[in-house]
């Protein structure tokens, strides 16, 4: 009797059983028998861990762009309001208008970033009509300053891939599938386009994760494995490094698959295979055996944005490019219309120059 970890052996009769263990499949079991399940796992992209970043358009993030041109509309249509509804008053009161439009733009403008302002209407109507936006532009402020801090306080990470339908949308990082592995016949048979263009577009196969662990970490490919063999991989990166170089999607792309060893068929060793397997797994030695397999994973299975050191940090400054460049585009806009100014009135001088 010799043992094997190679399935195709199993089919040429040139060994009893194989250790594997192997996913069972019905292909599978039309050429051999199956003890009981080892264990239940599930198949998964391993990949380049995500880090954090720093995010120059963090500032617009707080609200979606639907809100922000909800309130760029509402902020035209309550200074055109606001203009016509003070020189529809002066009409019925029978004294000069003196708001204009660029004095309502700015007044709309620095009462919604709650600075004070020296205007205010002469009548009911427009004090109405005023009032309420000041409490409008007061929520709107609030919540903003408040959505802001949160998202300044708690890091963001952007995760590229985390599943399947990311990993083939993308382009800038290849994929490999395990050779002789399940998924790649489940892959290939799905109807379903993400999973067939998963397995045409793959960029080769590899041995398993463990053996491919280097090219992981260096970040030259992801893959599609088994969480067991992941999270050994994980381990072995932790205890080698003290860092954490990969992350498991959160999609799992097939669930609550059962390993088992394969078997000649009507082979005289399954019954005796399956009591020990179940002694085993009833003294719980198996699930001992995988826990020593893969320890120092708890820091590594967290999100990545749980991946910053303990207590208050300073803000880096690509948290706050965003807010700076702003600022720049506003002096270079200024500049503009300061050097359009001057050249107008050089051409076109008003009379009272002339």
């Amino acid at each position: 009797m010799r043992l094997c970890v190679s399935r195709p052996l199993i089919f040429l009769q040139e060994v009893e059983f194989a250790l594997g263990p192997f996913a069972v499949t019905d292909q599978r079991e039309e050429d051999v028998d199956f003890s009981m399940a080892v264990m239940t796992d599930n198949q998964a992209i391993i990949t380049k861990r995500p880090t954090l970043q720093g995010d120059m358009g963090g500032f617009l993030r707080p609200f979606t762009l639907q809100v922000w041109l909800l309130v760029l509309l509402s902020m035209v249509s309550v200074a055109t309001a606001t203009v016509a509804l003070v020189a529809g008053e002066a009409r019925v009161f029978g004294h000069k208008s003196v708001l204009h439009v660029s004095r309502a733009c700015i007044f709309v403008l620095t009462t919604l970033t709650q600075e004070s302002s020296e205007w205010m209407p002469q009548h009911d109507a427009g004090r109405v009509l005023v009032t309420t936006w000041l409490l409008a532009a007061l929520v709107f402020m609030s919540s903003y300053g408040g959505i802001l801090t949160a998202m300044l306080t708690v890091p963001r990470v952007i995760i590229p891939i985390d599943s399947l339908a990311d990993l083939v949308a993308q382009d800038d990082l290849p994929w490999r599938l395990e050779s002789g592995a399940m998924m790649l016949t489940y892959l290939q048979e799905s109807e379903d386009s993400v999973r067939q263009k998963a397995f045409y577009s793959m960029s080769g196969t590899i041995p398993d994760c463990w053996t491919a662990r280097t090219g992981l970490v260096d970040g030259q490919f992801a893959a599609v494995c088994d969480e067991t063999t992941m999270k050994k991989t994980i381990s072995w990166d932790f205890s080698t490094s003290g860092e954490c170089h990969l992350y498991i999607t959160r999609e799992k792309v097939y669930s609550n698959l059962m390993v088992s060893l394969a078997f000649q068929t009507n082979s005289f060793l399954l019954d005796d295979a399956n009591d020990i397997i179940s002694r085993l797994r009833e003294a719980g030695i198996l699930v001992h055996w995988l826990s020593a397999q893969i320890s120092n994973t708890t820091a590594c299975l967290k999100p990545p944005s749980a991946d910053r050191s303990n207590g208050i940090e300073p803000l880096p400054l690509s948290s706050l490019l965003g807010t700076m460049f702003l600022l720049i585009a506003g002096w270079c806009v200024g500049l503009f219309v300061f050097v359009g100014e001057n050249v107008l009135v050089t051409l076109c001088p008003p009379p009272s120059m002339t």
